[in-house]
């Protein structure tokens, strides 16, 4: 008795029921019931919350399946994917991996506006007939030479062969040579003009970095005579002879070293003598717009003030408002003269016409220079390559590219651009909400700082005014425009004509002058 006492009072503090002591065999079977019976209420209870979690996502991707296809074969026949409530669809919205990040808009068009061209110019270069080179500075594989069993992109002369483009090349006045004309020479027949002329195809000005060293250090002007002429074809067809005389009537000592009125018999290095004389007469043959030889870029490099009789737009060539003086006519004859004894005997008013030698040219005058740093051979290959992928992009296949994404209200715009002197293009986006031309520049220069651009121009200018490594827009135009378009007439009217550009050309095309 004293044992059962013993274990009677712990296990009764523990509240297990006991009678007399011990469980009874009723209460152990129940027991025993109950934990055979826990992990099927368990598993019960899990499966429930699964199949409760399972509607709710049923329920959910059912919506959007029914959504999706409606709205992709609406957006797909008008050659836009339109994304109507969705906030972020891609690999996930098109039931792929569900860990992979959302694809956005810019990523879609990256890949859905992605073509292949049926002509790879990199194994198939742009191949002209004419004079055996190849140019492996060029953006583009390109070459020129002769074989009679290949059938060329382009051939100088007009044209023999169906298919075969025929260039006109030539850095001879118009007024001269009647063919060098734009217009004459597209009645006879040339499909791509070579011209000085900025409104050219591919315009071959004199211009260049490489050949000229326009940013010399001014010399001391020590010269008795305060201008010197180098004119040697006294036969010219315009009026420079005339204006010579009339200079010197107004009392402007001039020492004439060419065969027309010479009055210095000793043979010297050009640019060397112009360098003692405050100004030179640049006087062209003819008066042509564009027409602007060694004489003016000569002038530059001496430090002198050019005194120009020819191009009319003269002044799209001065490194600085105020650096020429220009004769447009017989009647101005005077009036320059006059400008000409002010400036020689003001030191100061003189020194301003030269304020670009030390402070470097505008920007203008620098993407006009820097045009010529890819050689006109390399720059008729990539016109010939771009209206080549131009044809091809209006086939039927081209015509499928989305160009655009709509995400709820706003959309997003493929668009792309090239630097001028370069081939392929590079992509860049709008927003419907932001589609300025502020925006547009951002776009621009976010993409080549990304792609650590380095402009064509670099290694080509004088160091003095190649900058740093920031890269400055000048331009932005369309792809297509003439250089006198792109560098003096074009702008767009404001952000609503940009708007209206990039929506009536779908994957719009675009070139940037860096300067």
């Amino acid at each position: 008795m004293g044992i059962v006492s013993n274990l009677r009072g712990p296990r009764t503090q523990q509240g297990l029921p006991f009678s007399d002591g011990l469980p009874s065999s009723t209460s152990t079977s129940n027991k025993k019931k109950w934990f055979n019976l826990m992990p099927l209420v368990v598993a019960l209870v899990v499966i429930a919350e699964i199949v409760f979690l399972g509607r709710l996502d049923m329920a959910k991707n059912a919506a959007f399946l029914d959504s999706w296809p409606e709205m992709f074969y609406k957006s797909h026949s008008s050659g836009e994917v339109e994304v109507a409530g969705v906030e972020n669809f891609g690999i996930q919205a098109l039931g792929g991996d569900q860990n992979s990040v959302a694809e956005s808009c810019e990523e879609w068009l990256e890949r859905e506006d992605a073509v292949v061209y049926s002509r790879d110019f990199g194994k198939d270069p742009i191949w002209v007939s004419g004079d055996q080179q190849e140019w492996k500075t060029c953006s583009l594989s390109c070459m020129f030479g002769f074989d009679p069993s290949k059938k060329p992109d382009a051939a100088f002369g007009l044209p023999e062969k169906s298919g075969v483009a025929s260039v006109l090349r030539s850095m001879e006045s118009a007024s001269y040579y009647l063919q060098n004309n734009i217009a004459m020479a597209r009645r006879r027949g040339y499909d791509i003009v070579m011209t000085t002329s900025l409104s050219s195809d591919v315009p071959v000005g004199y211009f260049s970095w490489a050949e000229y060293d326009i940013m010399a250090p001014v010399m001391p002007k020590t010269e008795t005579a305060i201008a010197a002429a180098f004119i040697s074809n006294c036969g010219a067809r315009n009026f420079r002879l005339d204006a010579l005389v009339g200079l010197e009537k107004a009392n402007i000592k001039i020492d004439s070293y060419g065969g027309c009125h010479r009055n210095r018999n000793e043979r010297v290095d050009k640019v060397e003598a112009l360098k003692r004389y405050k100004f030179s007469l640049a006087f062209e043959n003819s008066i042509e717009e564009d027409y602007v030889t060694e004489k003016f870029f000569q002038s530059l490099v001496a430090g002198t003030v050019p005194v120009v009789v020819g191009a009319p737009n003269i002044e799209d060539f001065a490194p600085s408002p105020g650096s020429v003086l220009h004769i447009k006519e017989l009647d101005d004859v005077q009036s320059v003269a006059r400008r000409m004894k002010y400036l020689s005997e003001n030191p100061d008013a003189y020194n301003q016409s030269l304020r670009w030698k030390y402070e470097g040219p505008s920007d203008s005058f620098k993407a006009l220079v820097d045009m010529a740093t890819v050689h006109s051979s390399c720059r008729l290959c990539i016109h010939l390559a771009t209206v080549i992928r131009e044809k091809e992009e209006k086939s039927s296949d081209f015509k499928k590219r989305p160009c655009k994404c709509t995400r709820g209200s706003e959309t997003v715009y493929h668009l792309y651009v090239r630097e001028r002197g370069r081939f392929e293009m590079d992509s860049i986006f709008l927003r419907s909400g932001n589609m300025t031309l502020e925006a547009l520049e951002a776009a621009v220069l976010m993409k080549f700082k990304s792609l650590k651009h380095v402009p064509v121009w670099k290694l080509e200018r004088p160091k003095s005014i190649r900058g740093g490594d920031e890269l400055k827009i000048c331009r932005i135009y369309p792809v297509g425009l003439t250089q006198r378009q792109a560098l003096f007439t074009f702008k767009f009217k404001g952000d609503g004509d940009l708007r209206l550009y990039i929506e009536n050309n779908p994957c719009a095309k675009f070139e940037v002058i860096f300067v």
